[in-house]
């Protein structure tokens, strides 16, 4: 196996090499058993290898894993950072996912895969704040973390699709014991909120093909909300919808768009998510099935198809019986049949090159003069090092389909150079024949024939984008399709809990939570009490090695409990050190530990700093979400910008005095003000809008 993407690396030895497809499932390539801190330790030690170079003081290690389809190795990096000696000791990811009040990790674990133009240097002193890695994941050391972004989504890598990135950050999660993973879904594709189209289709947002569920929402909509949000979009009636839509062009194409997709359908369409569900399925199938599925769905749509919002061009052509037709064959059927000495898929990955730098030649020119065989491999060289791997394939690239193109090669007349040009398959097959038709034979019908050119080829998406502005965020924000559309919106943040349990491995878990001693009581009332720390013991442990095995995962995970020392355990005070605890507690349950060492006057208490804020915001919001705030100079009360009427492209006044504030100060002096009809409903808070308007919604 060659490293073609991390070829300037200078190693030591030969560095291991894991496979993507199967790295981090049970036993592969170890097999832990311990919490989470434990584990991130043996994993580094056994599957990466410490770096030569560190960032700002934070140890930096590579594992290296193999993408065998197609030929490349990618490093997955992961950065140990000292909260103590860092310059950024808070986490903003904890604090508007809510989970502000968890004492703060002594350690976070960067796990990191830089795009694909980086795969070969080393990682920069910016490397936490990018948002172009393929994925960034964020784990503090007492197993809670956050998915910080990913973009293998949307045309992110040439190499990594989104759901291969994902699979691959669930099961390091779930290899590593993590306990609770949040993300914040802003995904886009074609400037579509995702999270929006997925939760319309399927019920539930991209992420929760891995088990991610709504957390919390955004300007106080709440889960259930958001559920009847969901059911109310989804169950739109495609007739209703037809039969309601304003007459223009734009809503002409939605319903083209629903007709066309009917007949292409095997299945009756009847709602909303059935036809957003079939376009999004389709749109996975292969590109040249689907182009020719489509054309003949319109030649059986009874609308004008002037009006296709695909352009799919039905020509009636005379039907040329002498002419020959040139066949092409699949480059993966003729590399089976080659007797090469490169292995198959280094000749599939040579076509792929070869491919994308024909149609990259083609964008530019916008015209399919094509490109020179020299032209062609310097071109390739900066993918493929091996010119006698390019001069084998370049050889036999004539006629041949690679994914949905094909590549031709012909001898300019004029110098007698060889140039190579590129066709979409439905393209090609149209143009296949240069020779001018004779007339059909007298009596004899013309066949039709599709004629699918690279200019109108098909573009579900553009189809699911007239679909996602015309009917979804073409709505106004006061009816109640509207509203239904912002409380999705508004659910962005999601989380995924792995569940405490115990395994049938002769070992004992607690999750031993610290309560809080009489003069720590005060301080804890403000916040939630802080989530405990998981331990696992033998079967044969006693109550002594109990407290001490609590006292040790506490200090090695939190910043306060360097001195921490544990003196008690509720429930369990009558047992004495030498006991065994075997029968007098069950496993996997939860423990109340008493003690006392807590650095009260620490600033590195909480995750989400030493602020301790009061959010009390009129869309009944009590908590920071992310979302933009403003303080109140009288209360200092902190609420929603967007709630107080200031747009986010305002700036926040220098002096801001909350509706409740200027009540008390300012008694109207009017009373029994009038209001026009829509007043009330725009006073109700966001929530009590979404309530109200269920209740008395039909389309």
């Amino acid at each position: 196996m060659s490293l073609p993407t991390l070829k300037s690396r200078k190693r030591k030895r030969a560095p291991k090499l894991f496979n993507l497809n199967t790295f981090c499932y049970p036993g592969c390539p170890i097999e832990l058993k311990g919490a989470f801190r434990d584990n991130i330790r043996v994993f580094l030690q056994e599957c990466a290898e410490m770096e030569e170079y560190d960032i700002d003081s934070m140890t930096v290690w590579c594992t290296l894993l193999v993408q065998e389809t197609r030929g490349v190795v990618f490093p997955l990096y992961t950065i140990e950072e000292n909260v103590k000696l860092s310059k950024q000791p808070f986490c903003d990811h904890c604090r508007c996912c809510g989970w502000s009040h968890h004492y703060m990790s002594k350690r976070k674990y960067h796990v990191i895969i830089p795009r694909d133009t980086e795969w070969s240097k080393p990682l920069g002193s910016d490397v936490r704040e990018l948002q172009t890695h393929l994925l960034h994941g964020l784990i503090h050391c007492n197993g809670f973390g956050h998915l910080v972004c990913i973009n293998g989504i949307e045309g992110g890598s040439k190499y990594l699709c989104g759901r291969e990135i994902m699979d691959l950050w669930d099961r390091i999660c779930t290899n590593l014991h993590v306990r609770k993973i949040s993300v914040e879904d802003t995904s886009t594709k074609r400037s579509m909120d995702i999270r929006l189209l997925h939760s319309i289709a399927y019920g539930h947002p991209w992420f929760g093909r891995w088990g991610y569920r709504f957390s919390h929402g955004s300007f106080g909509v709440q889960a259930h909300h958001h559920q009847k949000a969901v059911e109310v979009l989804s169950s739109i009636d495609l007739d209703d919808l037809i039969c309601n839509l304003p007459k223009s062009n734009k809503t002409a194409d939605v319903k083209q768009i629903i007709y066309s997709y009917r007949n292409l359908s095997e299945t009756r369409l009847i709602t909303l998510r059935d036809l957003l569900r079939f376009m999004l399925t389709l749109k996975s199938k292969t590109p040249l099935k689907t182009k020719v599925a489509l054309a003949q769905a319109v030649l059986r749509t009874p609308s004008s198809p002037q009006i296709f919002t695909t352009k799919i061009c039905v020509q009636n052509r005379p039907f040329n019986a002498r002419a020959k037709p040139i066949k092409c064959r699949k480059f993966e059927n003729l590399v089976a049949s080659m007797d090469s000495r490169w292995p198959k898929r280094r000749l599939e990955f040579t076509a792929e090159v070869i491919v994308n730098t024909l149609k990259e030649n083609k964008e530019n020119k916008s015209s399919n003069s094509g490109m020179t065989r020299q032209e062609v491999r310097d071109a390739a060289r900066a993918h493929i090092g091996d010119t006698g791997l390019l001069d084998y394939v370049l050889k036999s690239m004539n006629h041949v389909i690679v994914g949905d193109h094909i590549v031709r090669r012909r001898t300019d007349p004029v110098n007698r150079v060889l140039q190579y040009t590129i066709h979409e398959v439905g393209e090609a097959s149209s143009s296949s024949s240069p020779s001018p038709s004779p007339s059909p034979a007298k009596g004899k019908a013309s066949a039709p024939v599709l004629a699918l050119t690279e200019g109108s080829g098909v573009d579900i998406y553009r189809d699911v984008c007239i679909i996602y502005k015309q009917v979804l965020v073409g709505q106004s924000h006061s009816d109640m399709l509207g509203l239904s559309v912002r409380v999705i919106l508004d659910s962005k943040h999601l989380v995924k809990e792995w569940p405490f349990k115990d395994d049938d491995d002769q070992l004992l878990r607690f999750i031993c939570k610290i309560l809080p001693s009489s003069n720590e009581f005060d301080m804890e009332l403000s916040r939630n009490i802080s989530p405990g720390e998981v331990i696992i013991l033998p079967l044969h442990a006693s109550f002594g090695e109990l407290k001490v095995a609590a006292q040790h995962a506490l200090r090695d995970t939190y910043c306060i409990m360097d001195h921490y020392i544990v003196t008690d355990i509720e429930n369990l005070e009558s047992l004495n050190d030498e006991e065994v605890i075997f029968g007098e507690v069950e496993s996997s349950c939860e423990l109340g530990v008493r003690g006392s060492g807590i650095d009260l006057n620490s600033e590195l208490r909480y995750e989400g700093g030493t602020d301790n804020w009061t959010v009390r915001c009129s869309c009944g919001a009590t908590d920071d979400d992310g979302e933009r705030m403003v303080s109140c100079d009288i209360c200092e009360a902190w609420q929603h910008t967007r709630c107080t009427g200031i747009e986010d492209t305002e700036t926040v006044p220098p002096l801001f005095v909350c509706q409740t504030c200027c009540s008390s100060l300012m008694p109207p002096r009017v009373e029994n003000i009038s209001f026009p009809d829509n007043q009330n409903f725009q006073d109700m808070t966001f929530p009590q809008a979404v309530e109200e308007s269920w209740m008395t919604f039909s389309y």
